[in-house]
């Protein structure tokens, strides 16, 4: 491995494992006017290299280690990787084509030229849409969040702590689960189930813990990226909605409770201390027989009462005798 010492710009890191070819291709680039930060003749190098020299773009033939390698520095670097190789059809088997491109021998300096500058263009794209996605992230007032197929947060913005408290660390180091009012978890795990299946989360509910113990309402909308194993999702805060909802419905309540105290006032008849009459809606004063006749269907039948024979009845006939 041969460290060029300090990178200048459109620099760029060789991996080889024939000596020879690695030469060759160092002395065309120079001449194109990229500077060679170094060459590797394995995987391992390239990485160790590369963490060094911070290549802006890695030219790597296919060495025993070269994708795991190439996997490696794209995970820790935004360092795109063109392979190098000798077949377009072996490059293909693999499945190795990769997003920066790819060269096939005998390495034409146009085409050397051609992806190294397509491979610098498309990382710029994609390191100017990260910064937008972690803008978005930063200022956006809803909860966005990553949650893997295990149940676990992989990433959610800074709206999570303001809203509920936790720091995001401490969010992602439980399942989500873990999170959810113990009366919200099943159907949320019944949801959950459903997305990860494909489906959709469309304005789902649930309560959410906060690092107070208290407990706030969150409106759900989430899509699945199957291949990914990734849910996507966006949370909104409607606690204090759900509050006026409940407060909205108590006074419903009360004022149907009220209703129906009106209507069993409005019940109460009228009736004459006296005559025993019965004022009706219209203001006619009507006996009693006569106004039960007309809102009604009974049928009045008379009779004595017991106390009324005996208090009325049996001294007339008591009269009668004496006479």
């Amino acid at each position: 491995m041969r460290d060029r010492g300090t990178p200048i710009d459109n620099r760029i890191l060789l991996v080889h494992d024939d000596s020879s070819v690695a030469d060759d291709l160092e002395g065309r680039l120079t001449a194109s006017g990229y500077a060679v930060v170094g060459t590797a003749s394995s995987g391992s190098e390239a990485v160790a290299l590369a963490a060094r020299a911070r290549p802006d773009v890695v030219l790597l033939n296919l060495v025993p280690d070269g994708p795991s390698a190439a996997e490696e520095i794209r995970r820790r670097w935004p360092i795109p990787v063109v392979y190098l190789a000798a077949d377009e059809a072996a490059l293909r088997s693999t499945g190795l084509t990769g997003p920066f491109g790819y060269v096939v021998e005998p390495y034409e300096d146009r085409e050397l030229r051609m992806n190294i500058e397509m491979a610098l263009v498309t990382e710029t794209v994609r390191t100017q849409a990260r910064e937008l996605e972690d803008r978005f992230f930063a200022v956006s007032i809803d909860l966005l969040c990553c949650l893997d197929f295990n149940g676990y947060f992989k990433r959610l913005n800074p709206a999570w702590e303001r809203t509920v408290g936790f720091t995001r660390a401490e969010l992602m180091a439980k399942p989500f689960i873990e999170f959810v009012h113990p009366e919200d978890r099943e159907r949320t795990l019944n949801q959950n189930r459903t997305v990860r299946s494909g489906g959709q989360a469309l304005g789902f509910e649930n309560r959410y813990l906060c690092k107070d113990g208290s407990y706030k309402w969150f409106l759900w909308n989430a899509a699945p990226d199957a291949e990914q194993g990734m849910i996507y999702s966006v949370a909104r805060d409607i606690t204090e909605r759900k509050r006026a909802e409940e407060e909205r419905e108590r006074m419903v309540n009360e004022l149907r409770a009220a209703l129906a105290e009106v209507k069993t006032l409005q019940a109460i008849l009228p009736i004459c201390s006296y005559c025993k009459k019965i004022r009706d809606d219209e203001n006619y004063w009507q006996t009693v027989e006569a106004y039960i006749s007309r809102h009604t269907n009974a049928t009045f039948s008379h009779g004595i009462c017991p106390a009324c024979y005996s208090k009325e009845v049996e001294p007339q006939f008591d009269r009668i005798r004496d006479d």
